[in-house]
Order: structure tokens, then sequence, then C-alpha cells
């Protein structure tokens, strides 16, 4: 069973009384231990289709399953377990909360889940990305990789199936931003967690198993090859 699912997915939006399609049909699916890029310009619905990957939001027509579930019939209880133990997010722009230090910000959801040995757990996971050494330090005392790796390894700590990230190296110069496709990368090959990842940069699919351009909310091609990565 695929990790995620979609099934001739549609979403519509009003905007001044005008209903304007964001996907149009996609069906797709993220295997375990699989990397999917999704590929297109803005406005293409890269960011619908997370959201709806995320159970942030959910399908005008078609069917989204994550995990083996539903994600129109859950409730909100249903969904916020959902989002904590099967699914983790990488963001552009990090989201790491400034008050806490690194190693707190990597905890938070371990805590959230009523998980035992958080910050054991947490310490290494930052070993993982190798960020263990500034467990202590706070988000503005790091660089913008830094503070990627940091987001990474607080998505991962709770070992979820499913990992979206949405332009996760656009804020990064090249050599950082290799390093943390490197990590995405590694979460799909060693960890098996389905990897979905959003980008407008072409050299991010070097790393993907499979490619998928979007356009006006269509699938316009899939690319499935091996990663030398």
């Amino acid at each position: 069973m695929p990790v995620l699912r979609l099934v001739s997915v549609t979403r519509h939006y009003e905007s001044n009384g005008v209903d304007v399609p964001a996907l149009r049909g996609v069906s797709q699916e993220v295997q375990a231990g699989e990397l999917v890029a999704l590929v297109g310009r803005s406005g293409c619905g890269k960011t619908t289709l997370l959201n709806l990957a995320g159970a942030m939001d959910f399908p005008s027509t078609g069917e989204v399953w994550i995990a083996g579930e539903h994600t129109s019939q859950l409730d909100d209880v249903g969904l916020t377990r959902l989002r904590r133990t099967q699914i983790g997010f990488v963001f552009q722009f990090f989201q790491l909360l400034p008050t806490l230090s690194v190693v707190e910000n990597v905890e938070l959801p371990l805590m959230l889940s009523g998980k035992k040995d958080a910050r054991h757990r947490a310490l290494e996971q930052l070993d993982w990305v190798e960020m263990a050494d500034f467990a202590h330090r706070m988000p503005h005392q790091l660089s913008g990789g830094q503070m990627q790796r940091v987001a990474i390894a607080r998505a991962l700590v709770n070992q979820p199936k499913l990992l979206l990230a949405d332009e996760p190296i656009g804020n990064l110069d090249t050599t950082t931003g290799n390093l943390v496709l490197q990590l995405l990368r590694k979460a799909a090959s060693e960890q098996g967690t389905a990897v979905l990842m959003a980008t407008h940069s072409l050299e991010s699919t070097a790393i993907a198993d499979t490619i998928v351009r979007m356009r006006d909310g269509l699938v316009e091609e899939v690319t499935h090859r091996a990663c030398s990565a």
C-alpha cells in the first residue's frame, strides 16, 4: 500500500464569485522509501497538492489517503493525530520557534505526542543531521542551512511515514542546499520515509526517484528513474 495516494483529486476555490480550479483531476502515489519531486511554475498547483497531502486541506472531489487513512473521513481529533504521528513538514522559511533552543524545537513534537525520552530521541535525531553540537543554541545563532537541518530533524523525530518539503532549499546557497537535499535523500533511502518535495529548482530533481511536472493544476508528465544519489 502506498504511503500517500491521491485519486482523481480536484480542488476549487472561489474568488470574487468566480470558480478557480487549483487542481484538476490529479492522481499520484508515493511509496515508502520513494522521493517524489513536484516541479512547475508558481500557481501550477504544487502547494495545493502539498496541503492536501498534509491533511491541511481537503479535495473538492476525489480521495486523499495517507498511511491507509482517508483524510475526508477523519474528524478533527483524527486529523491532528494523523499529522502528529504520520506526517513531517519542512518549509522554505524553517519555522523554528525562536524562543526555544535547537533541541527544544526538535523534541517538541515528541512532547506533544506524549512520547517518553523526548530529549534523548531529539539529540539522536540532531546527531543524524550533524547538528548535535548545536543542540543548546538558539535559532538566531544558526545559519540558514543549519536551521533547515534542524527543521528536518524536527520533521523526522516522530518517525513519520510521510515527509513533505515545500521549497526546502529556496533560501539557501547551492552548497548548503545540496547538503539539505542529501538529508532528504537519506530519509527516503535509509529510513524508508516517503518524501514529497515541491521545488522550482530543476537541480533539486537529481535526488528524486520520480519527477512529477505540473502545469495549470494538471500532472503534465511523470518520469520514473533510478536515483544515483
